[in-house]
C-alpha cells in the first residue's frame, strides 16, 4: 500500500488535490505495474539516491523507471492545474 499527497500547493480546493492525486497514483500504477511495481522501483530510487554504493543492473533498471514513472505521473497530476515552482507529489510506501 501507498500514499500520494500533494505538497505546496497553494490555496488549492481538497476536491482538485485529491483529483491530481489519484491521477498521479493511476499513472504509476499504470507505468509501474501496480503496487508490487512501484515498490519496487521507489525502493531502487530511494536506495540509489541515498546510496553511494554500487547498484545492481537489475536496481539500476528499477531506479530509472521510477524516475521516468514518476516524471510522467507528475505531468498527468499537474495536467488540469499547472505547475508551480514548489509544488510536488510525495509517495509514502507504507509497510
Amino acid at each position: 500500500m501507498y500514499t500520494v499527497t500533494l505538497q505546496d500547493y497553494p490555496q488549492l480546493p481538497d476536491d482538485l488535490r485529491r483529483q491530481a492525486e489519484r491521477r498521479y497514483a493511476r499513472t504509476l500504477e499504470k507505468t509501474l505495474g501496480g503496487i508490487e511495481g512501484i515498490a519496487a522501483a521507489y525502493k531502487a530510487w530511494n536506495w540509489a539516491e541515498e546510496s553511494f554504493g554500487e547498484l545492481s543492473e537489475e536496481e539500476r533498471s528499477l531506479a530509472l523507471r521510477w524516475q521516468r514513472a514518476a516524471m510522467r505521473a507528475a505531468q498527468e497530476g499537474f495536467a488540469s492545474l499547472g505547475e508551480t515552482d514548489s509544488a510536488y507529489f510525495e509517495v509514502r510506501l507504507e509497510r
